[in-house]
């Protein structure tokens, strides 16, 4: 079994704290990534689990048993890094089973390790070729195939997509969901892109600032953000997010601009209390050209002025203006919009999100 807890974990370079305190339980084989901006702490967070850099308090256990201490050939890992760190002089092969070779596991099983990580990666091909005659899509395979021959109990990846181009980096994500599914190990994966995370992990660690914000399914943490922070992150485009006050049945906006206090938020508020709005694109449309997933009679439309228009093939997001700034919406089956034209907009209020403006956190009940 492949549990990993992080428990109170603590990183510190001198006096400066990186990482405060985290806990985190992640259960067997299962696929967790953590997200966050650069300088949340992610990737050092991954590199203390790995053992390269050393923790300033709390515990790490792996399947069980305490790791503070060991080093890392002795934790039953592997990691996968961004640079691939492939020895150019070495063939696919060669770089495959070089750990097992330094290990003295016996060369018919180092050729069967490697035999079985090269088909599950359709690597046969390639075997004797070396880095360079590779593409770079071929390289993190080889990377991944020389961490899948120690058949770990974790594996650890460390953003390592980013230095692939946006069609190799789609194609390597299926490889990797795939491979997930073959080899039935933990994975924790670092990355900055929301998108790898929403579709590679069974559940999403949110950081900031070497905090845990939110730890929940893809599903939860986009539907159900925790904090305003959150809420800002995942999505893309982001969700629109304004600052209001509570006047009423209503939210009012600096400039005087309102929309109707959401129903699911009316016993959690008080009158003027600050709040900030959220509304994701999805759930501000031009009327007649999006879905209402809430009830039709918290629909509320207003007619806006066009800003620009960013046409996407199947649907176009709409820039509008409204409550002293641009909002995005998303328009399905779209048509021609004209910058200036007036459109009239519905906001889904059934799908909208109201936060504290002091703490940031969610108001849902």
């Amino acid at each position: 079994m492949a549990q990993v807890s992080l428990k109170k974990l603590v990183k510190r370079y001198g006096a400066l704290e990186i990482v405060h305190g985290i806990d985190l339980d992640i259960a067997d084989k299962e696929f967790i990534a953590l997200v966050g901006p650069s300088g949340c702490g992610k990737s050092t967070t991954l590199r203390m689990v790995a053992g390269l850099e050393p923790i300033s308090g709390g515990d790490i256990e792996i399947g069980g048993r305490v790791v503070n201490d060991l080093a890392p050939r002795d934790r039953n890992i592997s990691m996968v890094f961004q640079s691939y760190a492939l020895y150019p002089h070495m063939s696919v092969r060669e770089n495959m089973g070089f750990s097992l070779k330094i290990a003295k596991v016996p060369q018919p099983e180092i050729d069967q390790r490697v035999n079985e990580a090269a088909a599950i990666l359709s690597l046969e091909a390639l075997m004797d070729r070396r880095p360079a005659q590779l593409s770079g899509g071929q390289r993190q395979r080889v990377a991944m195939g020389r961490a899948i021959v120690r058949n770990p109990e974790v594996f650890l990846f460390d953003e390592p997509l980013s230095n692939l181009d946006a069609k190799l980096r789609t194609q390597m994500r299926t490889e990797i969901k795939k491979l997930h599914a073959k080899v039935q190990a933990t994975v924790i994966y670092v990355t900055h892109d929301q998108v790898e995370a929403m579709t590679l992990a069974d559940r999403i660690v949110i950081m900031r600032d070497g905090y845990i914000e939110q730890v929940g399914t893809p599903d939860e943490v986009f539907k159900r953000p925790a904090t305003r922070f959150v809420a800002g992150f995942i999505g893309s485009p982001p969700m629109n997010i304004l600052d209001a006050t509570v006047d009423g049945d209503s939210v009012v906006f600096a400039n005087g601009d309102r929309l109707p206090l959401p129903a699911k938020f009316k016993s959690a508020v008080t009158q003027g209390q600050k709040v900030t709005f959220g509304l994701r694109p999805d759930d501000l449309f031009p009327t007649g050209h999006g879905l209402v997933t809430g009830s039709a009679s918290e629909v509320h439309e207003a007619s806006l002025p066009v800003s620009i228009t960013e046409p996407l093939g199947n649907e176009t997001l709409v820039f509008v203006e409204f409550a002293g700034r641009e909002w995005v919406a998303r328009m399905l089956n779209p048509r021609a919009l004209a910058t200036g034209e007036q459109i009239k907009m519905n906001f889904d209020l059934s799908q909208a999100h109201l936060f504290a403006a002091d703490t940031g956190k969610s108001l849902a009940i």
